[in-house]
């Protein structure tokens, strides 16, 4: 685990952040490294820990590219580069279910949708 990620979820769970899963996704993107994604309670808490996120890393010399998503809260997205947090209302999360997304290999889809052949 790189310093920035422990740093992510040290600056998740000191704002109560729940659920907080961690996916190695070198081997399915170029993008980035790791995915982190949380659970707040409410929209407010999202903001929360998206803002205690972006303040810890900052301050430990941790620039986000971006932060996308505050004025809903439903959903903040918090890019590092490397690594990428999502952060969302349990509603949101189940709806969306990105960690079983950011699990599914590209032969794994392969495998379970054969090509069709041409007539």
């Amino acid at each position: 685990m790189t310093q920035l990620t422990s740093l992510i979820i040290d600056a998740l769970e000191d704002v109560k952040g729940q659920n907080i899963v961690t996916l190695d996704v070198q081997r399915l993107t170029d993008v980035m490294d790791t995915l982190i994604v949380a659970s707040g309670t409410s929209s407010r808490q999202v903001n929360a820990l998206a803002e205690n996120v972006v303040e810890r890393g900052k301050k430990a010399g941790f620039q986000p590219l971006g932060v996308e998503g505050k004025d809903s809260a439903e959903w903040v997205l918090v890019d590092f580069g490397d690594v990428v947090v999502h952060i969302m209302t349990p509603a949101t999360r189940a709806f969306y279910e990105l960690e079983k997304l950011w699990s599914i290999r590209p032969d794994d889809l392969r495998s379970t949708h054969p090509a069709r052949s041409e007539e």
